[in-house]
């Protein structure tokens, strides 16, 4: 694992760096800690601080499956999701298998007894490469959301009770995506926003011609919509679509809620929808088959958009109206710093970038200096979004193979196998919540401890 700390393959802005970096460290100081329900809690996706870490300490770094697991759970089909705990509840997004349907699940977080579960809706998925139950819930504490790619949207108090249900292809039109609808919804201050950036014709008999990209808002204690923003964009074909969660970023002072897809970053006022700007575009010529999967991830004065297909990276600085190149702070050169599919995590002041295509981890300061590059161990692929927790880097990849890296310097602390010959998609990312580790393969859900009596390996 070769240390790459003098590294520095980014394309820059044709201005003076001085002031860039100057104003980098201004921006930074703008940004204030997010809002968090618990410390120990993760929420939604994106987890506490919308950025893919938490301030959890203490969490094990040597573990397996026969040394440091609490309990473990056997999950009735594969799902991409993300288990959300909140309390000594752990809600999951799931699917069952044989009898082709999806569920809303809530388990004890203390030994992983089933609390309760209820059935959403017959059908499974629209391809072979993912299912309905993508997209993870979300929880405020006092109700719990789950969302599914084919439009059900259905809240429960935390105890099961039925609060209200909708689905947004009978509202809005049938989602125009070539592959099965996963974006997470965002609950951020009282409200419930839900992205559909799709394509504006049908696609394999899907959606309509015309169809609108949109950013919609919710109340969550009713489920109606507070307001619907139509979101244009010039982005064509596949281009329009996007796999990815809206994040809440504060800017001098104010709050922001940032999408990521159709060829273009957008920030809108949480309060109305309304655009406060836009940068665009990665894709200048408009190739027509670039959806978009990694959600963005703000930070340092910062948002990254990952652009697809072995394609860079790209940081910009918010502003107002339309930006160009002068928000531009840096973009990389480097095919080894892209990510087709995984998100990148904020944290320790600097941005963790997990690169599927080209099989490395990497972390980059604000000005976008590499600090360090290292390969992901084996073969198989790695596309659930990276965990960064108590100087730690959590991956795991689509075999169930879970890889523990120092956050400091990028070493390799650890491996464990966790999956099975039925393990062969797992996308979920690790969580982080009351001292534990929380792993969902394709067909367990497994709480993790720190072994107590030796460093299990």
């Amino acid at each position: 694992m070769e240390d790459q700390s003098t590294a520095s393959p980014m394309k820059r802005p044709r201005h003076s760096l001085r002031p860039l970096i100057l104003g980098l460290l201004a921006l930074g100081s703008l940004h204030t800690s997010f809002p968090k329900l618990h410390a120990e809690d993760w929420a939604q996706w994106r987890g506490p601080e919308f950025n893919g870490s938490t301030t959890e300490k203490g969490l094990p770094s040597q573990f397996s499956k026969e040394a440091g697991v609490l309990w473990s759970a056997p999950m009735s089909g594969p799902s991409a999701s993300t288990p959300i705990i909140f309390g000594d509840r752990v809600f999951l997004s799931s699917v069952d298998k044989d009898n082709q349907s999806t569920h809303a699940q809530c388990l004890n977080r203390t030994n992983g007894k089933v609390r309760w579960e209820t059935k959403i809706s017959d059908g499974l998925r629209r391809d072979e490469r993912s299912n309905y139950s993508s997209p993870s819930p979300v929880t405020d504490g006092k109700i719990v959301i789950f969302f599914y790619g084919n439009g059900d949207l259905a809240a429960f108090d935390l105890d099961g009770k039925p609060l209200w249900r909708r689905n947004i292809e009978q509202d809005y039109g049938e989602f125009a995506f070539q592959w099965t609808f996963s974006a997470s919804p965002l609950l951020f201050q009282g409200r419930l926003y839900l992205p559909v950036l799709q394509r504006d014709q049908p696609v394999h008999n899907r959606g309509k011609e015309g169809a609108e990209s949109f950013l919609l808002c919710i109340e969550p204690a009713t489920g109606k919509t507070l307001w619907r923003h139509v979101r244009s964009t010039e982005a064509q074909a596949e281009s329009r679509e996007a796999f990815t969660t809206p994040i809440p970023y504060e800017v001098a002072g104010k709050w922001q809620i940032i999408l990521a897809g159709g060829d273009m970053l957008s920030a809108h006022d949480p309060v109305s929808g309304d655009e406060i700007w836009r940068w665009g575009t990665w894709n200048p010529t408009r190739i027509g088959h670039w959806r978009l999967v990694p959600s963005p991830v703000a930070g340092a004065g910062l948002v990254l958009a990952c652009a697809p297909k072995k394609s860079p990276i790209f940081a910009v600085k918010p502003g107002a109206g339309v930006l160009d190149e002068k928000a531009l702070a840096w973009t990389t050169s480097d095919r080894a710093l892209s990510s087709d599919v995984p998100t990148p995590a904020f944290a320790q002041g600097d941005f963790f970038i997990l690169s599927d295509v080209a099989k490395s981890l990497s972390r980059v300061a604000p000005d976008g200096t590499i600090k360090w590059t290292v390969e992901t161990p084996g073969r198989i692929k790695y596309e659930a979004s990276p965990l960064v927790a108590d100087n730690k880097v959590f991956l795991v990849n689509f075999n169930g193979d879970v890889v523990v890296v120092n956050a400091q310097d990028g070493t390799l602390v650890h491996q464990a196998a966790f999956g099975t010959p039925d393990d062969k998609q797992v996308r979920s990312m690790i969580v982080a919540s009351n001292g534990l580790l929380f792993l969902r393969t394709d067909t367990m859900l497994f709480c993790i401890r720190k072994d107590k009596d030796s460093n299990a390996k």
